[in-house]
């Protein structure tokens, strides 16, 4: 098989690659509110006394007037009194586009969306349910900031339930930290045993993913249990059925690109994992704690751990060891975890992750030598032999039997290797891939600068010039490579057409993914000059 019937059959592969993953995320329509009335008709018995997801979007929008705001390094949070629930986050060192100080909002109640996390007590003593309503808290304070010089920062809630007794809820907030600590801590100073049970929940309003065929990001829920260390479960997965496992530790969560939210409760307490879709449209995935039982004149706290901020693997796996697997690498995450782990080893130390993307490209180019040798050298060595190779085509005319064994003695004769231009293009097409999926799901990247008019590695270049300069070194390495006598007049025109077609496509890849394809190639032609000089002196060229 010619090299350039390889190079095509590589090109289509990759293209076929990027429409199976757009059809995985377009496969199925999104549900809507109106299909859910089933669902929400059984929600409220599988979540037992959990408050279930608001009916209507409209009344759910409604929140107390008296928010309690958190601020630290990392987080601006606001937290209603009325149950105690985070009702608002925005991430301080992320914003909302590169050129505006506006910070990046996660958690929200607005018109056009709703994204909140609650948590709360439930059982026999509960303070939370869908029957009672909410805990109405008091706070001392409206304003909570963590001052210099302080690690932490604690917000106390207090709530006197009718048998007197005290239940505190306490958010604790670090500095440097994405994670918020909620602890419950009771005394029971009451003359009977009390039965609680924690619970944390996320509500989002289903919103359509802004996925795309270069693009392919995922907006919908997650979770984690010692069975499965990570599985998705969109929001048409709900509306199909509830979530309800039963598991030791394990997480729930919901993604978007770049940014998740998670509740983390302890890993040592048997938890349920559950969702729901209410038929207002809200889509509701959390946990279900153990059940304490609490004796008279007896202490007892609580507690769970809920993420906000970027998809930080480091950060993410100090909470859950598994939690990092939101950044989702897909099929090739045994690849793109070394991969994404010497990006962030160079960036540290050039401090550009334009560069660092350019050092991967020479790292893989240069491991990938010996294999890029013998790939040319089988390419001259093919190309010596095309005059043989014209002949029989001319003597054996039409019939591909006997033209198919003809060249398969004469490679044997000559000890040539048809598929020796093949493989180092396999090998390239899984990293390539790979690495697609880390500049996709890295946090990193988003807002990072290289040089000049590329000021944001994660987007298409503004400009268009890096995939010009992409298919144009693509059609300079195809020139170095004459078009094979063999090959039929179809596959010589699609060969030509791919730097178009090609360049086309990578129009609206990020950034740095066309850096790192560019580079490839000007490292390519270099490599391919060098082995050429060497193949002519010994006359294989």
């Amino acid at each position: 098989m010619e090299s350039q019937r390889n190079i095509l059959l590589i090109g289509l592969l990759f293209v076929s690659f990027l429409m199976w993953q757009q059809w995985q995320t377009d496969k199925a329509p999104q549900p809507v509110a109106t299909q859910t009335s089933s669902v929400a008709a059984s929600t409220n018995a599988q979540l037992s006394d959990v408050p279930d997801a608001d009916a209507s979007l409209p009344e759910a929008v409604t929140a107390s007037k008296e928010l309690i705001t958190v601020t630290t390094d990392q987080l601006v949070l606001k937290i209603d009194p009325v149950g105690g629930d985070i009702v608002y986050s925005a991430l301080v060192g992320h914003k909302v586009k590169i050129d505006e100080e506006e910070s990046f909002v996660l958690l929200e109640q607005t018109n056009d969306i709703y994204y909140i996390a609650q948590s709360g007590l439930i059982g026999r003593n509960g303070i939370d349910s869908s029957a009672k309503g909410r805990a109405h808290y008091s706070s001392q304070s409206q304003q909570y900031t963590l001052a210099d010089g302080q690690d932490t920062v604690e917000v106390p809630l207090s709530f006197v339930a009718d048998n007197g007794v005290t239940y505190n809820k306490v958010f604790i907030l670090h500095r440097g930290k994405f994670n918020v600590d909620v602890d419950y801590r009771i005394n029971n100073t009451s003359a009977e045993s009390l039965q609680v049970q924690m619970y944390g929940q996320i509500k989002h309003s289903i919103k359509e993913s802004e996925s795309s065929m270069m693009m392919p990001t995922y907006r919908g829920a997650a979770f984690s249990t010692a069975d499965t260390r990570y599985e998705k479960y969109s929001f048409e997965d709900m509306a199909d059925k509830n979530l309800d496992k039963k598991t030791l530790g394990g997480w729930a969560a919901m993604l978007q690109h770049y940014f998740v939210s998670a509740w983390v409760p302890p890993a040592n307490d048997q938890n349920t994992i559950f969702s729901s879709l209410s038929a207002g449209g809200l889509a509701n995935i959390g946990f279900r704690g153990a059940i304490y039982d609490i004796a008279p004149g007896a202490e007892q706290t609580l507690s769970a751990q809920f993420y906000v901020g970027p998809k930080d693997q480091e950060a993410l796996t100090a909470i859950s060891e598994s939690l990092n697997l939101v950044v989702d690498y897909g099929f090739l995450w045994w690849l793109a975890i070394p991969i994404h782990w010497l990006l962030m080893f160079y960036q540290s130390f050039v401090g550009n992750w334009g560069v660092a993307i350019i050092l991967i490209t020479l790292t893989v180019r240069g491991l990938l030598y010996p294999l890029t040798k013998a790939q040319y050298t089988s390419m001259a060595k093919m190309r010596n032999l095309q005059p043989k190779l014209a002949d029989m085509k001319e003597r054996f005319g039409d019939d591909r039997q006997k033209m198919g064994q003809a060249m398969m003695e004469l490679y044997k004769k000559e000890k040539v290797n048809p598929m020796g231009g093949c493989l180092p293009i396999l090998l390239q097409m899984p990293i390539f891939i790979a690495l697609y999926w880390v500049l996709l799901e890295s946090y990193e990247l988003r807002h990072a600068p290289f040089m000049l008019w590329i000021n944001d590695l994660s987007v298409q270049d503004p400009y268009y010039v890096l995939p010009l300069l992409m298919g144009v070194s693509m059609w300079l390495m195809q020139k170095m490579q004459p078009m094979a006598p063999t090959m039929d007049p179809m596959q010589v025109k699609m060969m030509q057409w791919m730097p178009v077609i090609f360049t086309v496509f990578f129009l609206w890849f990020p950034a740095g993914l066309v850096l790192y394809w560019l580079v490839g190639n000007l490292v390519a032609i270099t490599q391919q000059k060098i082995i050429y000089a060497g193949l002519e002196k010994k006359g294989l060229k």
